[in-house]
């Protein structure tokens, strides 16, 4: 009776995906062969890996467990041939005179011919002689040069070259199946760790309120909350304008997450960490030998954001040479990568994001009007901390159990003097500023109690000069008088410094305060070049 044909067996192997499955279908495909007494297949495997072994610590920490068996016994009560427990489940691989372990260490076939005649390697002749068998042939499981198991034949009969080599042939194929069968369980066991953080992560967001991590309950958050929610219904590009740390990026993710774009990705771009060189090749990618150090074929980020959003954070940073050819992807949704004719067509939802005065940037000369107008369909700002101090505790508790979960320290209480010294503290740096002294606050305490380290004792310029003024009523300014006195001394500045508000003499910096600050107390208070208001 003839062998069996190897290809069937062997695509019923790589048809498999798990490794129990696998290892079923090796050894009946062996076991069913002509004069097969006994077919056996050991694994090389840390010993939680065995099923047996991670079930019954009593079995050892040997390096060679037993998988699979199959076989027929000629002996009256001679038990469960395809049992994978008990006295050899376990090969010690320092034990290099049995056959299997020494099979396993070298990479060796053995071939014994006739064992009745052999002393080497057979350990119990007398079972060998109540199951008439005649010969053994063992092969490694050998991928990629490593040696991974051994599979094991006893034969009632003997071995010879055809068999031999069939069993070394099957071994090769069965090493590979094992392989890929182990790769698609680490897969899908990754899968699954993914799955379940993607899940823990929207419930994370979810508890966190209806923003995400957009914390406070005050009026200037609330209307810009508002503004979120009603431009996220709509493809329409928008631009959030605002000082730096104020959580432009925390709203950008809000529109996205709220839109009908949340399934696809949001790809963000920091416009001002990218070289001026590789503007393009960053928007819009490159192809292999386009430039030098192109070695590779490269996806731009409006290919990865296609059919999602794209934040383009400091907008105010790209080039004006790139601006032309980023307007005609917002226009026309077209592009070609660097070195390549092809074009190609995304669908792009554009959140961009700056400090800067865009008005005054076009004025100027360093920015399109007509990228000012296709970005800012939807401008929107969003407040300075200042403007919600009634936000500030709840930001603090957040930050201090975020700091508290991230450097594994103890809890620690806020006394509510330090929450009334932060409210009375303008935080020039916003949300940013005060994450980072809230950090380290956390990691500085005795895990009592916190201590805020804030510039000149925490309290803010305006704040010092109302207590150190005259407590009578007539050293009271009216709100009209004061926004008046205020209106006259931000055109001062303006004339001053020829109505250049940014950069080194600009009002911004005779003033002492933010260019992003004065452009918009600019607007608010109505001001213009001539006559000042």
């Amino acid at each position: 009776m003839d062998l069996e044909p190897l290809p069937g067996i062997i695509l019923a192997m790589a048809e498999q995906r798990a490794l129990p499955a696998v290892l079923k279908t090796i050894i009946d495909a062996v076991a069913r062969q002509p004069d097969v007494a006994l077919a056996r297949l050991w694994l090389r495997e840390p010993e939680e890996q065995c099923p047996v072994c991670s079930a019954d610590k009593s079995t050892g920490n040997a390096g060679l467990h037993l998988r699979a068996s199959a076989g027929t016994s000629v002996s009256v009560g001679a038990g469960d041939w395809s049992r994978i427990d008990g006295t050899f489940h376990s090969i010690s691989l320092g034990n290099s005179k049995l056959k299997i372990a020494h099979i396993a260490l070298t990479g060796e076939s053995i071939r014994i011919e006739h064992l009745s005649d052999d002393h080497q390697w057979v350990r119990l002749p007398e079972w060998v002689e109540r199951e008439r068998l005649v010969s053994f042939v063992g092969h490694a499981l050998v991928f990629r040069g490593e040696p991974m198991g051994v599979l094991a034949v006893s034969r009632r009969a003997p071995v010879d070259d055809a068999c031999f080599q069939w069993v070394r042939t099957m071994a090769s194929a069965a090493a590979v199946a094992i392989a890929n069968a182990r790769a698609f369980e680490e897969n899908e066991t990754l899968r699954r760790r993914i799955e379940e953080e993607r899940d823990y992560l929207r419930e994370e967001v979810e508890a966190s309120g209806q923003f995400g991590e957009i914390l406070g309950r005050s009026a200037a958050l609330q209307r810009l909350l508002h503004q979120v929610e009603m431009v996220a219904r709509t493809d329409a590009n928008v631009l959030v304008l605002g000082e730096s740390g104020t959580g432009k990026e925390l709203v950008a993710r809000a529109i996205h997450q709220r839109s009908a774009r949340s399934h696809k990705p949001l790809v963000k771009v920091n416009c001002g960490s990218i070289p001026r060189e590789l503007f393009e090749s960053e928007f819009f990618g490159h192809v292999r030998g386009s430039f030098t150090g192109a070695v590779r074929d490269r996806v731009g980020r409006f290919q990865l954001a296609d059919g999602g959003t794209l934040f383009l954070d400091e907008v105010g940073e790209i080039p004006l040479e790139l601006q032309a050819k980023l307007l005609r992807v917002l226009q026309e949704g077209e592009f070609e990568r660097v070195g390549d004719d092809a074009t190609r067509r995304v669908n792009v939802r554009v959140v961009a994001a700056t400090n800067r005065d865009l008005r005054k940037e076009v004025n100027d000369g360093r920015f399109r009007l007509d990228l000012y107008y296709r970005l800012g369909v939807f401008p929107m700002e969003v407040p300075p901390l200042r403007d919600r101090k009634e936000d500030i505790p709840e930001l603090i508790a957040h930050f201090v159990r975020q700091a508290r979960i991230r450097f594994h320290l103890p809890e620690t209480v806020v006394p509510v003097r330090e929450m009334e010294r932060a409210q009375q503290y303008d935080w020039p740096g916003n949300v940013r500023e005060l994450q980072n002294v809230v950090e380290r606050a956390v990691i500085v305490s005795d895990g009592k109690k916190l201590r805020l380290e804030l510039p000149d004792g925490g309290e803010a310029p305006r704040t010092r000069a109302r207590e150190k003024a005259p407590t009578n009523s007539q050293a009271v300014i009216p709100e009209k008088q004061w926004r008046e006195m205020e209106r006259a001394n931000i055109h001062a500045a303006l004339e001053a410094s020829n109505f250049r508000i940014s950069g080194k003499g600009g009002a911004a910096e005779l003033l002492g305060i933010n260019p992003g600050t004065l452009a918009s107390r600019i607007k608010v208070l109505g001001i213009k070049k001539e006559g000042g208001v």
